[in-house]
């Protein structure tokens, strides 16, 4: 299950819950994506498709909203045993 925590732009931002502990969050639009690291900074993990220049704003969007991606993560993995 994929599911979706908030779309902007046309850009989707979504987790793929098999997929990682370490909170992240994709962001996919029109066959491109990005994975950014939400812990213990945002960071760019890796991107296919999107322009420097779209990186940068999708960037911003993430820092933006990533406590709330931080809490949605969270209640949709849940707690880890580490935690």
């Amino acid at each position: 299950m994929s599911p979706k925590f908030r779309e902007e732009d046309g850009h989707v931002f979504k987790i793929y819950s098999n997929e990682e502990e370490r909170k992240h969050i994709l962001v996919v639009k029109a066959g491109c994506e990005a994975k950014f690291w939400l812990e213990p900074k945002t960071e760019l993990a890796n991107s296919y498709g999107f322009s420097n220049r779209k990186l940068k704003k999708i960037t911003q969007l993430v820092e933006r909203y990533g406590d709330e991606f931080k809490q949605q993560f969270e209640a949709h993995i849940g707690k880890r045993v580490d935690d």
